[in-house]
């Protein structure tokens, strides 16, 4: 704490013991320390607090910004209805094609400004006019059915090839003589 030394440290009991005596010394060391442990609560304490302090203002601020974006949000959500933006987006899907041959007000206004600046105008663009076929797609096949199709098929054809276990006795002697 003081940085002091052994030395020094004996140095002050010695003069301690001499200035106090002996007798009163110990009553001297415990007041010393009594006192000494106060001033370290009292430091703990104030470190204590300050620190509390220090998290309470970072707190309040961490707050202030969570508000404010959550005040930014609500601002930009109050004209959102998801609902709404759906029925407007199927509503412009179903009456496009009826409309695709007329011209957008800004497609016109952009018309207007190049032939204000003296450019020409692009050409418009050109829908296909013909239908193309729509391709076949195959059927999707289960491969676990494939597979057992296939492993049923094998042992079939092992079994068409293997030779029996046990031929049937024939009924005709080998060794028999015709009379």
């Amino acid at each position: 704490m003081f940085d002091m030394s052994w030395g020094e440290v004996m140095v002050i009991g010695a003069v301690a013991l001499i200035v106090i005596g002996p007798k009163d010394l110990p009553k001297a060391l415990r007041t010393v320390g009594q006192v000494t442990g106060k001033l370290r609560r009292m430091a703990a304490e104030f470190q204590g607090q300050f620190n509390e302090a220090m998290r309470e203002a970072e707190l309040d601020d961490a707050k202030r910004q969570l508000q404010g974006l959550n005040d930014s949000v609500t601002s930009m959500n109050q004209g959102f209805n998801p609902m709404q933006t759906i029925r407007d987006e199927l509503k412009g899907a179903i009456e496009a094609p009826a409309t695709a041959h007329e011209k957008t007000a800004t497609e016109t206004a952009s018309e207007a400004a190049a032939q204000a600046r003296g450019e020409a105008s692009p050409p418009a663009p050109v829908e296909p006019s013909i239908a193309l076929p729509i391709p076949s797609v195959p059927p999707i096949v289960d491969p676990a059915e494939s597979i057992a199709a296939a492993l049923k098929q094998e042992a079939v054809a092992k079994e068409a090839a293997a030779p029996p276990a046990n031929p049937a006795p024939s009924t005709e002697k080998p060794d028999a003589k015709p009379e």
